[in-house]
């Protein structure tokens, strides 16, 4: 796909249908397409499978809002997440479906700045925006949004949104204790019954056995293309990498699974044929922190345009949401909600205190990556994660790791001044 035939498609009756605000989001639409197409059209040797993931971005907010409505019809309840801690096993065992809500944009902060603080988390305020300025279908087709309590911002904001859409919340454990675990199983549980009864539908331990080995499978995929861009030099871009990560938080997790799988097919072949994206000399970097929401895809369009690679994302879009697996073939409905508690609570959120599993695994995924560096990232007013920076700060300068902090947002007003502190630190890197 070229940028000469791209566009993200309109689907006006039908986002008149859900009640937007179709000029308005048109323009953004449009606006959308221009940002994609300078971002990764653009570049150089990509690999040919990534067609199926343009087309997704081109059928975002049509395609597979078409393809929700259609599951609505047939009675399975979709519900919007802004966070990885949905235990997207039980919404699929009871026939539901998981996507992930927008976040990731600048133009619907405004609408959100009507009513909440200025102050507050970007991501926080840009899903809250899209909603108040009706500017994204995902929010006008869900049956209802599920909420938890990482961080005050999110959890004062979900009282707001439930006046507008219908918002259940999850309290999370800040800590990991034996009491945190059974709070969370209890919390695990009382979602299962929230989902029966929108779905009208029993999870089954057939049901969630058969959702474990789907999510299973979407995760190992993951995996594998996450193993194969570590290769030394990486067949395929970071940015590449970024969007397929946040395209698994949209798509249909079986048909994705398959596609990403076809990816790695393609890039185990360029590995061979020693095929590198975009050097083989390129400087490679680390990103860690908090996860990049579509479409933010600022740091690694600077990092990338300034010559060096993106290998690893230690973050909610990245390896966190799929670096741990279940058991599968659980024998009864206890054993399957216990393994999953334990499966979640080793996803490594700053919420958590004390969260030494988080320092240990970006050492660990740094070594794993074969990197030259991290740049732990961070959004303005992200509080958990800006004050945990200093610990992962710590352990860099203790490892001899080259480093570097960026706390930035979703505007373009400070892209200058990141681009040029990246130059200067891949110098530093490359001595």
């Amino acid at each position: 796909m070229n940028t000469e035939s791209f566009e993200i498609k309109a689907y006006p009756e039908m986002w008149k249908d859900l009640g937007m605000d179709v000029e308005r989001f048109d323009k953004m639409r449009l606006m959308l397409g221009e940002i994609y197409c300078k971002t990764y059209l653009t570049q150089k040797n990509r690999p040919a499978r990534m067609a199926y993931f343009d087309e997704m971005i081109a059928e975002i907010h049509g395609g597979r809002i078409k393809e929700l409505l259609a599951a609505k019809a047939e009675g399975h309840p979709v519900i919007g997440t802004f966070c990885v801690y949905i235990p997207e096993e039980v919404v699929l065992a009871a026939g539901g479906i998981c996507v992930g809500l927008c976040g990731g944009s600048q133009g619907s902060i405004p609408d959100a700045e009507t009513i909440l603080p200025r102050n507050i988390c970007p991501m926080v305020k840009s899903a809250f925006g899209f909603k108040v300025g009706r500017v994204c279908p995902y929010m006008q087709v869900v049956d209802f949004v599920y909420g938890e309590t990482t961080c005050d911002a999110k959890k004062k904001t979900w009282e707001i949104l439930d006046t507008m859409v219908p918002t259940y919340v999850m309290e999370i454990p800040q800590m990991k204790k034996q009491s945190d675990r059974e709070m969370w199983l209890h919390e695990v549980k009382e979602f299962k019954a929230k989902i029966e009864e929108v779905s009208g539908k029993e999870v089954t331990v057939e049901g969630l056995n058969e959702a474990v080995k789907v999510m299973n499978s979407k995760r190992r995929a993951l995996q594998r293309l996450n193993t194969l861009r570590h290769t030394h030099p990486t067949p395929i871009s970071g940015k590449d990498v970024l969007l397929v990560e946040q395209i698994a938080f949209y798509d249909e997790p079986v048909r994705f699974a398959a596609k990403v799988n076809d990816l790695c097919d393609e890039l185990e072949k360029r590995i061979a044929d020693g095929e590198a994206v975009p050097a083989k000399d390129a400087i490679r970097i680390m990103v860690a922190g908090v996860p990049m929401a579509l479409p933010n895809w600022k740091l690694h369009h600077l990092v990338e345009g300034a010559g060096a690679v993106i290998v690893n994302e230690e973050s909610c879009i990245g390896t966190r949401y799929y670096k741990d697996l279940m058991d599968e073939d659980g024998k009864d409905m206890e054993t399957i909600l216990a393994d999953l508690t334990k499966r979640y609570m080793n996803i490594d959120c700053s919420c958590f205190t004390p969260n030494d599993e988080r320092i240990d695994q970006v050492l660990k995924e740094f070594r794993e990556s074969q990197a030259d560096g991290i740049i732990h990232y961070s959004l303005q007013f992200c509080h958990t994660y800006n004050i945990e920076e200093i610990r992962i700060r710590e352990a860099c300068i203790k490892e001899g790791i080259p480093y570097m902090f960026i706390e930035s947002d979703y505007s373009p007003e400070d892209v200058g001044q990141i681009q040029t502190r990246v130059e200067a630190f891949l110098e530093q890197i490359h001595g």
